[in-house]
């Protein structure tokens, strides 16, 4: 499987029709956590095991990984979890105007990827406008949790998140930095740093009391 899209490419451009939440879950109600680049799954599997009156969405570019991470909830009988194939920069604003009112109380990037090459950046996933998407569909003091291994990725991420008038960033204990996943839970990347040894960078931006305007 590839291990990179370009989501600018034409085939990523095509916005999608995600289903309504009331399709997606028979308790549609429950408050929501949205995984951003869910990958294998395995970080959403264990959240919404042990959170069954939440509902968790991960959405991811690469097709082959959904299809496998259904398959994966499908053995499980996990009825608060769904995997959605979509670009995010595309068709996720359209889809979160469905949600109820204050619903949407998580967002989740983690470890996404990187483009190194200063002519790749406009690939990466985190721009204004998605966070512009999320803060018209999130109450105050819901949060955006954001982590990377890659220092220069994380403050390309932390100056995007630091411009948004609709988002500030946590202070833990008089630190931006935070020591640990929030969730109690990591995904297989951050698995493979921890052996690694190699740094984590990690933050979180709550929604502020801002009224969005388009």
């Amino acid at each position: 499987m590839r291990q990179h899209v370009n989501p600018l490419s034409q085939f990523f451009q095509l916005p999608l029709s995600l289903p309504s939440k009331n399709i997606l879950f028979e308790k549609s109600h429950y408050p929501i956590h949205l995984d951003i680049g869910s990958a294998k799954g395995e970080f959403l599997i264990e959240l919404a095991t042990k959170h069954p009156d939440w509902n968790f969405v991960g959405l991811e570019i690469r097709e082959p990984l959904v299809s496998l991470c259904e398959k994966k909830r499908i053995k499980l009988e996990l009825d608060n979890l769904k995997f959605l194939f979509c670009n995010v920069n595309v068709s996720l604003g359209e889809w979160l105007s469905d949600f109820d009112d204050g619903q949407l109380k998580r967002v989740s990037i983690q470890f996404p990827d990187p483009w190194f090459k200063r002519k790749h950046y406009k690939r990466r996933v985190l721009k204004t406008n998605l966070i512009n998407s999320i803060a018209k569909s999130m109450n105050k003091d819901g949060e955006i949790f954001i982590q990377s291994d890659i220092l220069k990725l994380f403050d390309s991420m932390t100056n995007t998140m630091d411009k948004s008038e609709y988002f500030n960033r946590k202070e833990v204990r008089d630190m931006m930095l935070l020591d640990k996943n929030p969730y109690n839970v990591k995904t297989d990347r951050e698995l493979y740093s921890l052996k690694k040894n190699l740094p984590i960078y990690r933050g979180i931006y709550i929604r502020n009391s801002l009224l969005f305007i388009d």
